[in-house]
Order: C-alpha cells, then sequence, then structure tokens
C-alpha cells in the first residue's frame, strides 16, 4: 500500500465533505517557474482538473465547484482571455466522455452568456449532455462573482417586490439563498484554494459563511491527489461548531 492508499484509508468515511469548492490558482505562475507561456501553464492545470475531478468522484464527493473564469478575469490581456476561452471549450469537450462513464453531472455557475459562442456552446451540450447522470456534480463559475451573483438575487427580489409578489419584510436568508446559481445545493463544506493566496477573491461569499477554509501554497498544476486527502484530513480534523459552543457540539454528536 502507498502513501495515498494509506491516507485514503485513514478517511473517516462518515464526516466526508459533501461538497467541496476550489480556487484553482498558481497556473501562471507554475508556468513562469518552468520557462514557459503562461498559456502552458493553463494547459498543465487542465490535467489537475481532470485528477481532482475523478478523484473526488471516487471518494464519494457529491459536489465539487470549480472557479474556472472570474468575472474579474476579463479584465487580463485579451491574448490571455481568448486563449483560457479556448482551453474551456477544448477542456470540455475533450473530458465529457470519461465524465459521462463516471456518471458525472455538470453544472455551470455564471453569466455565461458573456462566454463566446463556440466554447458557450460546447458547455452547454456537455451540460445537457450529462443532465440524466446522478452521480457528483460537477459545478464549473464561468464569468462569475459573488458580488455580480448577490447582486442579480438582490435585483430579482426587487422585481417580484415592485410586482407585488413579495413583501419586502418577508425576504428571508432563505429567499435569497433560493435566487443564487447554487439554489438546491448544500453550502461548501470545504474551500480550497492553491497558491499560496490566502482571500477568498470574490468567490461564493454567501455560501461559504461557514465553510472550513485550506489554503495550501502548492501551485494548482502541482496539486497533487495525495495533497487533496491532506485537506480532506485536515477538515476531518477541525470541530465545526457553526456559532455553538464545543460542549453543546459534542453533546449533539
Amino acid at each position: 500500500m502507498d502513501q495515498l492508499e494509506k491516507k485514503i484509508s485513514s478517511l473517516d468515511k462518515s464526516r466526508m465533505p459533501v461538497h467541496v469548492a476550489m480556487i484553482m490558482d498558481g497556473n501562471g505562475r507554475w508556468a513562469k517557474q518552468q520557462g514557459f507561456a503562461r498559456s502552458d501553464g493553463h494547459t498543465e492545470g487542465i490535467s489537475t482538473v481532470h485528477r481532482v475531478t475523478k478523484m473526488s468522484s471516487d471518494l464519494g464527493i457529491k459536489y465539487l465547484t470549480l472557479y474556472a473564469f472570474s468575472t474579474e478575469n476579463w479584465n487580463r490581456p485579451s491574448d490571455e482571455v481568448a486563449t483560457l476561452m479556448y482551453l474551456i471549450g477544448w477542456a470540455i469537450e475533450r473530458e465529457l466522455p470519461e465524465l459521462l462513464s463516471n456518471n458525472v453531472r455538470i453544472h455551470l455557475l455564471g453569466d455565461i452568456e458573456r462566454i463566446p459562442e463556440e466554447p458557450r456552446q460546447k458547455l452547454f451540450y456537455a451540460r445537457d449532455s450529462s443532465a440524466h447522470c446522478t452521480g457528483m456534480q460537477l459545478n464549473i463559475c464561468l464569468s462569475y462573482s459573488s458580488r455580480w451573483e448577490i447582486t442579480d438575487a438582490a435585483r430579482k427580489l426587487a422585481k417580484l417586490a415592485a410586482e407585488g409578489k413579495i413583501e419586502p419584510d418577508s425576504i428571508t436568508e432563505e429567499m435569497v439563498a433560493d435566487n443564487l446559481t447554487t439554489t438546491g445545493m448544500p453550502d461548501p463544506d470545504l474551500l480550497i484554494r492553491t497558491g499560496g493566496e490566502e482571500r477568498v477573491s470574490n468567490y461564493l461569499l454567501w455560501q461559504i459563511a461557514y465553510s472550513e477554509l485550506y489554503f495550501t501554497p502548492v501551485l494548482w498544476p502541482d496539486f497533487s491527489n495525495e495533497e487533496y486527502v491532506d485537506a480532506i484530513i485536515d477538515f476531518q480534523n477541525r470541530e465545526r461548531r457553526f456559532g455553538k459552543t464545543s460542549e453543546q457540539v459534542q453533546n449533539n454528536e
């Protein structure tokens, strides 16, 4: 039994995170360290997406949410954006057969209409082709930011109030959550960010209110299955209190 297998066997199957979210940071820095173009870093990062998605499915994770392209990323140099859009379309087309064979359902989060036509149609095809799948749900965040998402939810609720369909005073946290792109999903239990930065970068701000945060200096292309399992082991060693005391949590357990 190798080191990875030992770590997997040590996991408490009753305390696995249901929903894992990831900020995939470090592709550009990885490429620079290797003396490659930034596009090579993004290409290498796709291999990590493949590896992490398969590992998540194998471990029984129910939801995996990946921050693939933020609203702010549109401000990057146009040639890099164009490359990223091409790679997104190419990657989803390449990965779709295996995702389907593993019963993975694809869900898209974000302002998808901003994505160029060709990759957008490939994304829609992948989403629709996997709609029947009942295994892990892979959420791909594209042209996404949490402030955009919350603002959009506020607009929807304001419109309902203006039309007299709801009273402003009747708006609850549940109603806000129901108008986010993650409606119907559990909030992430664990948020992993690679690349050494310790911030959440406008990502799932509402949903990660009580998520456990795990930051690693490992750059995304180097993020291994063993590092992923280490993050889950760290998660399982934490006490999740949700505002309660340790004594209350222990009594409930």
